[in-house]
């Protein structure tokens, strides 16, 4: 792992800048990232994804929760996006972090927020995927998928490339609707691939095993090499081209996008809003240098 990404992973986790971040609204290029800071912002912004044949699922971001008052303001938030998804009748479903809803406060705390909001989302037909997080909250946030499980079929999670035990998860997990991703924490070689080919080789091999098993699959990437792979992939086994989706975040690669969805291939964006987006920028700056350019370039345009 590079200085740069070591950097920003650590700038994520500065509390006291994520407070002031608040002030400055989506500045620093973070508005090229971040679909707004309210609800009514975002929900443009998904229509304007829909008017392109693709949906969205929507993250109301929110980091640093430490308390139960701080876990339900960020759970009564997220019901409220799910009654702005039924009220605009847009095509999107949510993305949640346990740790936002009080993970870290009490797990059956926890347990309790999100079973309400995967009922609200039940009844409005709307999927709730359980974002990961790092590799210290990874079983918990199992161990809370299964309880969902055991009473809701409108819940999935992530499962990222490059831990040693995710071939193991998604065996596991092969009924469950899943997001496959390479992975956007730092973790160590105890628990990690490191070398960038060989986090590519298993995203690729994990992506493989899930396309063929009973649970959707939602394949989150921007890199080109890996879609044209698993386009390869499905035509030569013959996958039903609606057992699975491709996903990128919003803001990135916005005409390939749109591309594949012209293409007939399912297609969502992640849609992040709100003000806590300071955390989430970060991270997404750590992830890839051309991130710091776009950044730097919407700063100087502006």
């Amino acid at each position: 792992m590079g200085v740069t990404k070591s950097f920003f992973i650590t700038l994520s986790k500065n509390r006291p800048l994520n407070s002031a971040a608040k002030k400055w609204g989506l500045k620093l290029g973070a508005g090229k990232m971040v679909a707004g800071t309210d609800i009514q912002s975002m929900m443009q912004s998904v229509k304007e994804l829909n008017a392109n044949g693709i949906s969205a699922t929507i993250d109301s971001l929110g980091e640093f929760v430490y308390t139960k008052e701080e876990a339900t303001q960020a759970k009564e938030a997220i019901l409220k996006t799910l009654e702005a998804i039924q009220i605009h009748g847009v095509n999107a479903h949510m993305s949640v972090k346990l740790t936002q809803i009080g993970l870290d406060v009490d797990p059956a705390f926890c347990l309790k927020n999100i079973q309400e909001i995967v009922a609200a989302a039940a009844n409005y037909d709307i999927f709730i995927n359980l974002d990961m997080e790092d590799y210290d909250h990874l079983q918990q946030t199992l161990d809370i998928l299964e309880a969902l499980l055991e009473e809701f079929e409108n819940v999935g999670t992530v499962i990222q490339a490059y831990l040693y035990r995710s071939e193991k998860d998604v065996e596991n997990l092969k009924n469950v609707r899943l997001r496959l991703v390479k992975g956007a924490y730092k973790e160590s070689a105890e628990v990690s691939l490191q070398e960038k080919n060989e986090i590519d080789e298993n995203f690729l091999k994990l992506i493989k095993i899930h396309l063929q098993a009973p649970g959707y699959t939602s394949i989150a990437t921007h890199d080109h090499h890996i879609i044209e792979q698993v386009k390869a992939f499905v035509k030569e086994k013959n996958i039903p081209l609606d057992k699975f989706e491709f996903q990128m975040l919003y803001g990135f690669r916005s005409e390939m996008q749109k591309d594949l969805a012209k293409e007939g291939y399912a297609f969502t964006t992640y849609v992040p809003f709100g003000q806590d987006w300071y955390a989430y920028y970060m991270r997404r700056l750590a992830e890839r240098p051309q991130n710091i350019a776009l950044a730097f370039r919407s700063m100087v345009s502006k």
